[in-house]
């Protein structure tokens, strides 16, 4: 009698060990989530380099439910909608005589899974968050053009129509034909109007044939999931440079197709405005006429990030233009000359006029920064927290430190403990900046700078990440842990970036004035502050003596 194959825990005859693409097949999740459980030991390779089938079947069965770890690895599974019914019952009742398209946009919006809108990049503006960025227009607008090219539902065509454009004159494109069909259902509403101008089209592609237009105020998609060579193409026909990020795309886009003294206006992520992959797009609008910067705060749901606008005239400015900087409700106004000095044009709207001239001062000092002159390594990622880090020392672990750990002035006693051996993690330094006979560590995650001075070779978790200067840096590593801790740098570091993530691009740009400080034998930030001529005021600001 032929003996029957056996059947394996995944339903088939039992197969010889899998490759990490077949694990990831077998288990739902990608192929670098698989290398993650083998480095951390919770699969086990053959001398080929296959998954063992003892393994794969052992962790199935006692790890992968309790701990929830394809839960973890696919965060993008935990919302999903089914789209093809969302989309076929929105588009029949559109073409009910009863139908109300601004109601049905918001539904569309809302029946939108997480997972969806996150790839696609997709947060429609809210209705008065369209009328305030697109003011009233100054002058006669009856023949003027306007164009939404990431039109979704239609709130910014719906605010045209209500200030005065003709439907005629108004263009609008989207990816999503739902979205069109929903805005196009929105212009007949209110105008009676069956506009042919309203396409199911990616602007990205189509720009170039798309003609110019005397406004164009949009919402582009944030972080559209794009693949790397289309971005990169699109990238070089626009002159991005690394300005690749789909946001930076359309607005780069979008510049092409205005008309000479045309109005542009974009709702972006404040990304946009400090981080250093926005530069090219940045340069790019400092160069025309900026009217109006604007912090709406975080008006999305589910997003941390908040939203920004700018808006500007497609002609060249003076240096000495007043650009209105708009939050929370209040106003100041600025000069195109005090964002031109910032490191990496960064367009710090929150800073005002005076704060302005205080760092234009500071910059204009002879300085040095960290850029090229410091190596930097991250924390250890551990692949399971849960599995390695213990609350009390044992044999063969070490302390560990967190973020959370490292003071202004200090750090808290260890109360983590990992296994000694760096082979088991997920993500570890090189040996050399845990060993380093002096170091930094700070933390990542914080509203202020936080540093430490290490010269006992701790090792941190990725909460925290360290830099190690070069042995000619000219101020000594301990010195400058107390510049980064000191208020002055901090008000600095908040003042330009404003951010609550501490990335090396924003440390490398923080000025660093190494012949004022050579000849303190510890960093002293009133003598400092008086050989930099700045005063710092009562309600612990920083100006320029008077």
């Amino acid at each position: 009698m032929k003996k029957m194959k056996q059947h394996d825990l995944f339903g088939e005859t039992e197969p010889p060990h899998f490759t990490i693409r077949q694990s990831a097949m077998l288990l739902g999740v990608c192929p670098a989530t698989i290398r993650n459980w083998i480095k951390t030991q919770y699969l086990t390779q053959d001398q080929n380099g296959r998954i063992t089938r003892d393994s794969l079947a052992r962790f199935q069965t006692k790890f992968l439910a309790r701990e929830k770890l394809t839960q973890r690895a696919n965060k993008s599974l935990k919302d999903t909608h089914d789209h093809a019914s969302l989309s076929s019952r929105l588009l029949a009742e559109i073409n009910t005589p009863a139908a109300l398209p601004h109601r049905l946009g918001m539904e569309y919006e809302a029946g939108l899974s997480d997972s969806f809108r996150n790839r696609e990049g997709i947060y429609y503006t809210p209705d008065h968050i369209a009328r305030d960025l697109f003011s009233a227009p100054a002058g006669n607008i009856r023949n003027a053009s306007f164009c939404d090219p990431c039109c979704g539902s239609g709130n910014f065509i719906a605010r045209a129509l209500e200030l005065g454009f003709q439907p005629h004159n108004i263009h609008g494109y989207d990816s999503d034909p739902v979205a069109v069909e929903i805005t196009k259902a929105r212009i007949y509403k209110l105008s009676g109007y069956q506009s042919p101008h309203i396409k199911v089209a990616d602007f990205l592609t189509i720009w170039p044939d798309c003609g110019r237009f005397d406004f164009i105020y949009t919402n582009p998609p944030w972080g559209k999931k794009i693949a790397r060579q289309t971005r990169a193409a699109i990238g070089t026909r626009l002159q991005a440079g690394g300005s690749i990020d789909s946001c930076a795309l359309f607005f780069l886009a979008c510049l092409q197709c205005l008309r000479e003294d045309a109005s542009l206006g974009l709702l972006l992520p404040e990304s946009f405005f400090n981080i250093a992959v926005f530069e090219e797009a940045r340069i790019k609008a400092l160069q025309l006429s900026i009217e109006r910067l604007i912090d709406y705060g975080k008006i999305f749901k589910g997003l941390v990030t908040k939203a920004q606008a700018i808006v500007l005239k497609n002609r060249p400015a003076g240096p000495y233009a007043g650009i209105s900087c708009e939050l929370a409700g209040s106003a100041h106004k600025r000069s195109l000359a005090s964002f031109a000095s910032n490191p990496k044009s960064i367009l710090n709207l929150y800073c005002d006029d005076q704060s302005a001239n205080t760092l234009q001062h500071l910059l204009s000092i002879p300085h040095i920064t960290l850029k090229n002159r410091a190596a930097w390594g991250l924390g250890i990622v551990t692949g399971n927290n849960k599995k390695f880090i213990r609350s009390t020392p044992a044999k063969g672990r070490i302390p560990v430190y967190r973020g959370a750990d490292i003071l202004p002035d200090g750090l808290k006693p260890a109360s983590r403990f990992i296994p000694s051996d760096m082979s088991l993690y997920q993500q570890v330094a090189p040996m050399q900046f845990y060993q380093a006979k002096e170091k930094l560590i700070y933390r990542f995650i914080s509203g202020r700078l936080v540093f430490f001075y290490d010269d006992q070779q701790r090792h941190v978790l990725n909460s925290a990440n360290m830099l190690v200067p070069q042995k000619n840096f000219p101020v000594t590593t301990k010195m400058l842990a107390e510049l980064l801790n000191s208020d002055f740098m901090n008000w600095v570091f908040s003042k330009l970036f404003n951010t609550h993530k501490i990335l090396r691009g924003d440390l490398e740009s923080l000025p660093i004035h190494s012949r004022l400080l050579a000849n303190m034998p510890d960093f002293d930030e009133a003598c400092y502050l008086e050989k930099l001529d700045i005063e710092k005021h009562k309600n612990g600001a920083y100006r320029i003596k008077k």
